[in-house]
């Protein structure tokens, strides 16, 4: 069955969007949940749907010093890991090209590092688990280069990498990693978009698909195809993205009146 039960799992970003949809998901089959993000009082509001199976560890994935202190909280909630879904994530477009670093540095923080810190702490309880899986929350826009996305996409892309590479140098133990890459999804992340979201998609059906991947092992688990499959196809003919698509995207038109 396409079902995740009985399992130890501790998931990131777990205070909305896809996080949220996904505990709530995973804790109607009697998992043991450990949710975390920076809003403690979201989590605590969640815990309320099932209290004997969910613990609150709120944190900020991308202070390591803060993660530090989680990796020990963590220690103590649960003396294994089956399944870490690394799900926090932000956006901040780069409009007119300001190449502003600090919000560059925000990004990656959260994206990129956030998921290695993530990994760090839960690597020693995963190394109890007969079969762990470690998966982290990518995007579609990591595919192909995005107009405005530099920041998002390239913590994104890095993060593709990351996850490629501890799966080579896991490649024989046990562990296994998951990238996943949604396409557009309902959440407090895109709600303040500005621009047509093709094949939008809700959080609960976010995680139907997340738990179906997880549960069939898969390594990678895109959606919607409907927009997986045309992305991944221009990445391939990469010209034809920047000829054909990138043209109709992009909001600057001049270097001199950005």
């Amino acid at each position: 069955m396409d079902e995740i039960r009985d399992k130890s799992i501790w998931i990131t970003g777990a205070s909305s969007g896809i996080g949220r949809a996904l505990v709530c998901r995973l804790a109607a089959r009697n998992n043991f949940i450990v949710i975390s993000s920076r809003s403690r009082g979201k989590l605590l509001e969640l815990q309320k749907i099932a209290p004997q199976r969910i613990r609150v560890l709120d944190c900020d994935v991308g202070d390591s010093e803060d993660m530090a202190r989680a990796a020990r909280e963590l220690a103590g909630l649960t003396d294994q890991l089956d399944l870490v879904i690394a799900g926090a994530g932000v956006c901040e477009y780069d409009d007119d090209l300001q190449l502003d670093t600090a919000s560059y540095r925000r990004v990656f923080d959260v994206n990129f590092f956030g998921a290695v810190n993530t990994l760090r702490c839960a690597l020693p309880l995963l190394a109890g688990s007969r079969a762990p899986q470690f998966a982290a929350v990518g995007s579609l826009s990591s595919v192909v280069g995005f107009p405005r996305a530099e920041a998002y996409g390239a913590s994104k892309a890095a993060l593709a990498y990351f996850l490629d590479a501890v799966r080579a140098d896991t490649s024989q133990v046990a562990l296994q990693v998951a990238h996943i890459r949604p396409g557009f999804i309902d959440t407090p992340l895109t709600e303040s978009n500005d621009f047509a979201m093709p094949f939008l998609m809700s959080p609960e059906q976010a995680a139907e698909r997340i738990e179906r991947g997880l549960a069939r092992r898969h390594h990678t688990i895109d959606f919607p195809r409907r927009l997986s499959w045309p992305l991944r196809l221009l990445a391939f003919f990469r010209p034809l993205w920047f000829r054909l698509c990138a043209p109709r995207l992009t909001r600057i038109h001049s270097l001199r009146n950005r």
